[in-house]
């Protein structure tokens, strides 16, 4: 389990953009990160994922204090960042793969976990584009597919509706359902107060603060 206690968070010399959070995402839980632009989401996000460290205050995976992203990465928490995080020059595909090997899976299990995730997202036709060629949406899609495929134990994942139509994004909820389902802890950023009204429990930012959900 990730718990933050009170961090704080800044680039470089900065006033912090995360200013006294505490969190603890339960697993079988959707957390929702809410806020306006600028209130704190990513970098909140990019915080539990151990790829940015607090200036002040802890961030603890089973109890030790997280290190870095290599520590979040072995211990099975997976991050699917707003910008996609794909490489275009790989297919949808062979990004998800590539992944999984990573991961230790053998070649035949990155197939056919990467052709169960694509066609959970619909993505099943285009699996050997180039992300490259894919549009906005499609490349979130796969994005989507790359974290699911890897079924970490904490899933985050940062405006990852962003870019997609009501059924897509209806999809893509129901998914990280499933992902709660079979025991994850996920925490999910989000905009969207009808997105972040089916999740579990809400985390509402204002200037980098804990706040209460308004409306």
């Amino acid at each position: 389990m990730i718990v933050a206690d009170r961090v704080s968070v800044a680039y470089g010399r900065a006033r912090p953009v995360v200013r006294d959070i505490s969190v603890a995402p339960g697993k079988g839980r959707i957390l929702a990160v809410t806020g306006a632009s600028g209130a704190g989401k990513t970098t909140l996000l990019l915080t539990l994922a151990g790829m940015l460290r607090p200036m002040q205050g802890s961030v603890t995976i089973h109890g030790v204090a997280l290190r870095d992203r290599d520590h979040a990465v072995e211990n099975r928490v997976v991050l699917i960042p707003q910008t996609n995080g794909l490489a275009p020059v790989l297919t949808a595909a062979e990004n998800i793969q590539v992944a999984l090997l990573a991961h230790g899976a053998s070649a035949g299990e990155a197939r056919r976990i990467t052709h169960e995730a694509l066609t959970a997202v619909g993505l099943e036709g285009q699996a050997d584009q180039l992300v490259e060629e894919l549009s906005g949406g499609q490349q979130q899609r796969a994005a989507i597919a790359r974290g699911l495929a890897l079924r970490g134990d904490t899933l985050i994942a940062d405006e990852i509706t962003s870019e997609l139509d009501a059924a897509n994004r209806q999809n893509v909820l129901r998914l990280l359902r499933s992902e709660a389902e079979r025991g994850a802890a996920v925490v999910f950023a989000t905009h969207d107060p009808q997105a972040a009204a089916v999740c579990d429990d809400q985390l509402h930012l204002v200037d980098g603060y804990a706040a209460a959900p308004t409306g």
